[in-house]
C-alpha cells in the first residue's frame, strides 16, 4: 500500500501536534512531506528532526532564517521555504496527497483554497477559511475535485452520521444540532464578565486548545463560526442549524432526520478521533484516544444556548442572512477582538460589542467576495475599522 503523503499547515498548534501523533502511530500508512508554522522555531525544528519532512514553511522570513540555520547545523535535509505565498504553493504541491489545514484565522484561506483547487484530500480544521471564503471556497472544492473532510469535532460528528453518498443528504436531513460545552463561564453571572482575565477565559473545562480558540469557546463565537461552517459544509439553510449546550462534551453533534430519527456521534473529548477519521476515511484507524466508558459516563444533559450569556452566538444567523461577505466581516472583527483581549486592550465583555459594531458598520459590495484578493481586502478593511474602535474604547 502506498503511503499517504501529508502536509500539515499549522503543525505546532494543538491540531497539528495531534495530527503528528496520529500519523506516528501508522508509519506504514502515512509520511510527512511538509510542515509549517508562523514563528515557533524551536517547536518546528523538533518536529522536522523527528518527522524529516522534505519541506518546512515559515511565513516569517526572520524565523525561517533561524530555522534554516539550525536545521543545517543539525545536518537535516529539510528545505526551508519562507513567505506566506509558500503556504499555498506547498498545499498544492504534486508530492502532497493530504493537507491538514490547521492555520488559525483568515491566514489559512489562500492555502486551503490552493489545496482544494489542486484536488487534495483536504482536512479542514481551519474553520475561518470556509467562514471567510464561503461560496468561493466550495467552488474551489468542486472545481478541483478535492475530498473535503471536516476536522472540527462537531462537523466531523455530523459527517460521520451521514451516508458517504452526499447526493442523498438533502433527502435525509431535517436539521442538525451542534453541541457546545458552554465553556468556562456557562454558569457565571453575565454581569461579572467584564473582569475576566485571559487565563480564566482560556481554562476550558473539557478540551485542550490554543488560546484564540479557547477564548472563542468562552464567548461562544467558536460555535457561531461553526454554524456558518456547517451551512457550507452540509449545504443547509440557517434554519436547519441549531445549537444546544451539552456540558459533558460526550455527544459531539446530532443529525435529526426527516423521519425524526436522531443520529449522534459519541466519544471522549479528544481531537485525535476526528483527525484519525479524516486521515483514514472511509476506513477507521486507531487514534490513541481513550475508550468512552459508558458505565462511568455522567448523566448527559442539555441546555438552551443563553442569548444573554452568549450573545455572540446569535450573530452567526444574522451574518448568514445578511449580504454575502458578512461572515467575512464577523470573522475579521472577532480575530481583532480576541487578539485585543488577550493583549489587555479590550475587556472580555466588549468582544461581542466589537463584533456587532463591525457587522453593522462595514459596507459590502460584490467585488468583496468574488476572489481571494477581494476577500482579503475586505478582511483588512474590517480589521482597520475594528482596531480604530478598540482604540476609541481605551
Amino acid at each position: 500500500m502506498n503511503r499517504q503523503r501529508v502536509c500539515v499547515l499549522g503543525s505546532t498548534g494543538s491540531i497539528g501536534v495531534n495530527t503528528l501523533d496520529v500519523v506516528a502511530r501508522h508509519p506504514d500508512r502515512y509520511e510527512i512531506v511538509a510542515l509549517s508554522a508562523m514563528s515557533r522555531v524551536d517547536e518546528l525544528l523538533a518536529q522536522c528532526l523527528t518527522c524529516k519532512p522534505r519541506f518546512a514553511v515559515m511565513p516569517d522570513q526572520a524565523a525561517a532564517a533561524r530555522l534554516r540555520e539550525r536545521l543545517r547545523d543539525a545536518g537535516s535535509a529539510t528545505q526551508v521555504l519562507d513567505g506566506a505565498d509558500k503556504l499555498a504553493e506547498i498545499a498544492a504541491h504534486p508530492e502532497v496527497d493530504t493537507v491538514m489545514a490547521a492555520i488559525v484565522g483568515a491566514a489559512g484561506l489562500a492555502p486551503a483554497i490552493a489545496a482544494a483547487r489542486a484536488g487534495k484530500r483536504l482536512l479542514l480544521a481551519n474553520k475561518e477559511a470556509i467562514v471567510v471564503g464561503g461560496a468561493l471556497f466550495m467552488q474551489a472544492v468542486e472545481a478541483g475535485g478535492a475530498t473535503l473532510l471536516p476536522i472540527d469535532s462537531e462537523h466531523s460528528a455530523i459527517f460521520q452520521c451521514l451516508p458517504e453518498d452526499r447526493s442523498t443528504w438533502a433527502q435525509r436531513v431535517d436539521h442538525i444540532v451542534l453541541t457546545a460545552s458552554g465553556g468556562p463561564f456557562r454558569t457565571r453571572d453575565p454581569k461579572t464578565l467584564a473582569d475576566v482575565t485571559p487565563d480564566q477565559a482560556c481554562a476550558h473545562p473539557n478540551w485542550v486548545m490554543g488560546r484564540k480558540i479557547s477564548v472563542d469557546s468562552a464567548t461562544m463565537m467558536n460555535k457561531a463560526l461553526e454554524v456558518i461552517e456547517a451551512r457550507w459544509l452540509f449545504n443547509l439553510t440557517p434554519e436547519q442549524i441549531r445549537v444546544l449546550i451539552h456540558p459533558q462534551s460526550i455527544i459531539h453533534s446530532m443529525v435529526v432526520c426527516r423521519d425524526q430519527s436522531v443520529l449522534a456521534q459519541l466519544g471522549t473529548p479528544d481531537m485525535r478521533v476526528p483527525i484519525a477519521y479524516g486521515l483514514s476515511f472511509p476506513e477507521r484507524i486507531t487514534s490513541g484516544a481513550s475508550r468512552l466508558d459508558l458505565l462511568a459516563t455522567p448523566g448527559l444533559s442539555f441546555e438552551e444556548a443563553d442569548a444573554v450569556r452568549f450573545p455572540g452566538l446569535h450573530l452567526s444567523w444574522q451574518a448568514l442572512r445578511a449580504p454575502e461577505g458578512s461572515t467575512t466581516v464577523l470573522n475579521a472583527a472577532n480575530e481583532v477582538a480576541v487578539d485585543a483581549f488577550l493583549n489587555g486592550r479590550l475587556r472580555f465583555d466588549r468582544i461581542h460589542a466589537l463584533n456587532e459594531h463591525c457587522l453593522g458598520t462595514v459596507a459590502l459590495s460584490a467585488s468583496d467576495v468574488g476572489s481571494i484578493d477581494g476577500l482579503l481586502a475586505l478582511d483588512a478593511r474590517v480589521r482597520d475599522v475594528a482596531l480604530r474602535q478598540v482604540a476609541s474604547w481605551m
